[in-house]
């Protein structure tokens, strides 16, 4: 076995750990945030912000390191699929660092304060509408690892720009809420 194939092995075991976790953890936020249980929605919290530090960080960081050490030492940075990928890596990365866990601790503080509130389930959902876009986003940079886009891919790289921008106008966009209709 040569020095790419253990590196590309740790890159996909940790894309795969980072994605997989994501879906999950986000599949359980659905859940508990549709169940109305403050308890579930407590807990849910709690395990979350606690992979954000054991799990999705270390995962996602060692995924970017990776993919620039085999870009660096044999691929190259000059394909177009290699630089949407460590853009999407990276962007991830850091919507993790500056918003994802930033938002959880300040969670974690408000429940620790007051318990679960209405400000609190506003803010959980928040942070699961971010965490639901960031993994749009990772959905893409899988597509572009595996198809490999060039310059002359039109349809390819409009499809991963057109499942951005619908992530974001459905994920991102605040929307109003309806009020209950009154019996």
């Amino acid at each position: 076995m040569d020095w790419y194939s253990i590196v590309k092995l740790v890159h996909v075991t940790s894309a795969i750990l980072w994605l997989g976790g994501g879906f999950v953890v986000i599949l359980v936020s659905v859940r508990a945030q549709r169940s109305g249980d403050p308890h579930s929605l407590l807990v849910n919290m709690r395990n979350t912000a606690s992979l954000g530090t054991i799990l999705f960080m270390p995962a996602s960081l060692a995924t970017l390191a990776t993919g620039i050490l085999l870009a660096a030492l044999w691929i190259g940075f000059s394909d177009l699929w290699i630089m949407i990928g460590l853009a999407g890596a990276a962007s991830t990365f850091l919507t993790g660092v500056l918003f994802l866990k930033p938002v959880g601790d300040r969670l974690t503080a408000m429940v620790a304060k007051d318990g679960v509130t209405p400000a609190v389930i506003e803010e959980g959902g928040r942070l699961l509408r971010i965490a639901k876009f960031d993994y749009t986003v990772m959905l893409v940079i899988i597509a572009d690892m595996v198809l490999k886009p060039t310059a002359s891919d039109p349809a390819i790289l409009g499809a991963m720009g057109a499942l951005i921008v619908a992530g974001a106008l459905l994920f991102l966009v605040p929307r109003r809420e309806t009020p209950p209709i009154a019996a």
